[in-house]
């Protein structure tokens, strides 16, 4: 049996040199999800604790999301997925979509790691 590939299907990845606990703390309020997506409504259906959290998606797009919390060397890489269709059919491809998510996923894992990282030089242990 075929599966339907998602109309939005986006993975990225992002090393923060912090600890996975501290990277589980920044996702784990709710209303920190409205700020990181404006337009998602989020149902949490897997509380991984530092290895993250899994979602159910409805309001601009229908569908799953995750964010994957894997301990590396002196920090984290930070995995996001985010795999969904729009609540209506849309003819045609999507790209711009695509694009504009993708992009808002590496921005919300980029502006965390200059948070998190406070400034950290390379090299230096994570405080």
């Amino acid at each position: 049996m075929l599966h339907p590939v998602p109309a939005v299907d986006v993975i990225d990845e992002t090393f923060l040199a912090v600890p996975p606990e501290v990277v589980a703390a920044a996702f784990a309020d709710p209303r920190a999800w409205r700020r990181f997506w404006p337009d998602l409504d989020l149902d949490v259906y897997a509380d991984r604790g530092a290895q993250g959290l899994r979602w159910t998606v409805r309001g601009a797009l229908v569908g799953t999301m995750e964010v994957w919390l894997e301990p590396v060397l002196d920090g984290t890489v930070l995995h996001y997925f985010l795999r969904a269709d729009f609540p209506e059919h849309k003819p045609g491809k999507p790209l711009k979509e695509v694009a504009r998510r993708q992009r808002a996923a590496k921005a919300v894992a980029l502006d965390l790691k200059f948070v998190l990282e406070d400034g950290r030089p390379p090299g230096v242990p994570p405080a």
